[in-house]
């Protein structure tokens, strides 16, 4: 045993240094930020997050015309994550991505299917109370893809609201959420740690 009286000076500083550390690493993560003017700042490092699923609707389904041909990977901040899990509700500030992905082919060594391409675009839905205190459940939409490039803008004002919030209204699960078509978040919702296995 030892007492904090009995450690030298330069022990102790070291100690401290290693708590500070470990408080640094405590303070909760921030995922969602905007600029002055409210435009969502995109993202970064969203592909470390938790992912929830890759939904198609392929044009050849779709006599020729689907909405949305390319795959959406969907990911969620790993906070928000954590929440869901607990109380089966999407926090405030909650971050959801969906990446746009082409679709490059439907032969492949394992047999036919649709398999994935090239980026070809982003897109955000957030959750936010002081930013939307008027909108459906406190959400925002926004695009960060450029037509035809490999760029992405680097800032999205909110979407109107008949571009994504109308839809997300009448045909969404949870919250205006498509949980129906995640798996992962519905084997989660309010399950707790057993929410991270099946």
């Amino acid at each position: 045993m030892f007492s904090l009286h009995t450690i030298k000076p330069a022990i102790m500083v070291a100690m401290l240094s290693v708590a500070g550390s470990f408080s640094a690493f405590a303070e909760p993560m921030k995922f969602l930020n905007f600029d002055q003017q409210g435009q969502l700042i995109r993202p970064t490092g969203y592909r470390e997050w938790i992912f929830i699923g890759a939904p198609l609707t392929p044009n050849d389904m779709n006599n020729g015309k689907a909405a949305f041909p390319e795959f959406h990977n969907v990911y969620i901040d790993p906070v928000s994550w954590t929440y869901w899990k607990r109380t089966g509700e999407f926090k405030d500030e909650t971050v959801i991505v969906k990446e746009l992905v082409s679709v490059s082919g439907k032969q492949a060594v394992s047999g036919n299917g649709y398999f994935q391409g090239e980026y070809i675009g982003l897109e955000a839905m957030v959750k936010s109370r002081q930013q939307f205190p008027k909108a459906p459940g406190n959400w925002g939409f926004f695009r960060f893809t450029i037509e035809n490039s490999d760029e992405l803008h680097a800032r999205a004002a909110a979407q109107a609201e008949h571009n994504c919030s109308t839809c997300h209204q009448h045909n969404a699960a949870k919250d205006q959420v498509f949980t129906q078509y995640y798996p992962v978040l519905r084997a989660a919702e309010a399950r707790g740690q057993a929410g991270s296995g099946r």
